[in-house]
């Protein structure tokens, strides 16, 4: 309740003693909040709000205690000192985040701890593309962030504004709508600098790095150990991506130690960072887990087709089929009409097809579900398919957030290769998947390679790496090679053999 609304009849009197109970309302008022600030593990009251009588944010995150109740595979135990960090960097964020008073007075027209909030770094994702890909470069700049320490702002647009809960208590992660720096006016006053323009013997107040896949020779150099000395006097960096380059991070010395401190088990680095990070708002949620009651409860195995095509004008479907099949019938993933003794014992499956066209739900639901829906417990459904990918339209984000949810809640998943949607949907599932080699027109595999190859873990591929960023070299145990689809991309790889 804010303190300019009614009080109630039993603390109100007469006019001799107004003041006395207005001050004990204020008190008893502001001490509750406190109380639930300080005691709640999730909360999402912040003082400001109480005081402002303005909107708080959620109060509760339904997704964030209930989720365990829908994804299968259990998640192994935060490292004790990934663990610790966590909690020192939520510290971190209240006290300098967007709801804290020192950010108030805090301006990056200024320099380096010219104001109250002057011990407080900051850098601000900036996203470009899809929403699987905002996900891994939000997850890449928030473990930027904790091993530089400072604290992460996300620059949304509006078409990403009821996704997720927010991951921080009693503090958001979102940039003021009316932040100095966004105003096109003021860009010239914070004289962004960006990485061909600085010199070594000053830091700019802000600077901002472009790391997107045609990013320049002068924002790679972002990735040089001798780099980051002069980044780290930043107070306000930018950083425009949408990529995952945690492999990189792992090459650099200078996080290499902490790197390894944080992760002894390098293979679930994706998987502890976005189950963190990303949790589905209560409005996401409703729809998630009531088409998930609806349609793949039941069910004794989920079967999740996530089909992604990026040049389909250029790619038969018959092709695409084709290697979704070959995949499938090889490894068994779902068995064929022909084994008819082994069908009628079959458990009841569910198969989920995430895609952007109708065309390849109605194939597999032919193939799987019509032809044996009579002899076996198979049905096969479709929650969304937009066509195409939609920019800056918050509907369409929200259903890919829906998909992606409802992937990760599967058994089995079959994944496209340089699909992000896909990789995000295995990070949270804890479910290595398998990768369907989708032909492609600009990068033509040879007949002999496989139709699929499952994933060696659960780490996203980097796909566009500097150019002097290399595999680790063979049989060093190195921790980072090359992609299962993608040749030229890096990926965590934790020692396993990889294509050099």
């Amino acid at each position: 309740m804010g303190l300019g609304k009614r009080l109630p009849e039993f603390i109100t009197g007469s006019s001799a003693n107004k003041f006395t109970v207005t001050a004990a309302a204020a008190f008893i008022a502001l001490s509750l909040v406190l109380i639930a600030t300080v005691c709640s593990p999730i909360s999402y009251f912040p003082l400001k709000f109480a005081l402002s009588g303005s909107t708080p944010p959620e109060q509760t995150c339904e997704s964030r205690e209930q989720r365990s109740s829908y994804l299968k595979h259990r998640t192994p135990e935060l490292p004790p000192y990934l663990l610790s960090k966590l909690q020192a960097y939520e510290r971190r964020h209240r006290r300098c985040g967007p709801l804290s008073e020192s950010f108030n007075t805090t301006s990056p027209l200024g320099t380096h701890n010219d104001s109250a909030g002057g011990d407080c770094k900051f850098v601000v994702y900036t996203p470009s593309q899809g929403l699987g890909n905002r996900i891994l470069g939000l997850t890449s700049t928030f473990l930027f962030a904790l091993l530089t320490d400072r604290v992460l702002l996300v620059d949304f647009s509006a078409d990403m504004g009821e996704l997720f809960c927010e991951p921080f208590p009693n503090s958001t992660w979102l940039l003021p709508g009316n932040f100095p720096f966004k105003s096109e006016e003021n860009v010239k006053k914070f004289k962004m600098r960006h990485f061909r323009d600085i010199s070594q013997n000053s830091a700019p107040a802000l600077l901002q790095i472009f790391l997107q896949d045609k990013y320049n020779e002068y924002d790679k150099l972002f990735f040089k150990d001798e780099n980051q000395g002069f980044v780290e006097r930043v107070p306000w960096l930018v950083l425009i991506h949408d990529g995952y380059f945690i492999p990189c991070l792992f090459q650099m010395q200078t996080f290499r130690s902490e790197l390894e401190k944080l992760f002894p088990d390098q293979e679930t680095v994706f998987h502890h960072l976005v189950k963190y990070l990303f949790s589905p708002s209560n409005q996401a949620w409703g729809q998630i887990t009531g088409f998930y009651e609806a349609y793949l409860a039941k069910a004794e195995e989920r079967i999740g087709f996530q089909i992604r095509v990026f040049e389909p004008k250029q790619t038969p479907f018959t092709a695409v089929m084709k290697q979704i099949t070959s995949c499938t019938q090889k490894h068994r993933l779902i068995l064929p009409q022909s084994d008819e003794v082994t069908l009628r014992n079959e458990t009841s499956k569910s198969i989920l097809v995430a895609s952007l066209s109708r065309k390849y739900y109605e194939e597999i639901d032919w193939m799987y579900g019509r032809r044996r829906r009579q002899s076996t417990g198979i049905a096969v459904y479709q929650a969304s398919h937009e066509g195409k990918q939609h920019s800056g339209d918050n509907s369409h984000n929200m259903k890919a957030w829906m998909d992606i949810y409802l992937l990760s809640t599967s058994d089995v998943l079959v994944t496209s290769s340089m699909s992000t949607f896909g990789y995000v949907a295995a990070g949270i599932a804890g479910v290595k998947p398998w990768i369907v080699m989708i032909p492609d027109p600009y990068h033509p595999r040879g007949a002999d390679e496989p139709a699929c190859e499952r994933a060696i873990n659960l780490e996203p591929c980097f796909h566009f790496p500097p150019w002097f960023a290399y595999p680790d070299p063979p049989g060093t145990g190195g921790l980072v090679g090359r992609c299962e689809d993608v040749s030229w991309g890096l990926k965590l790889v934790g020692g396993h053999k990889t294509r050099r």
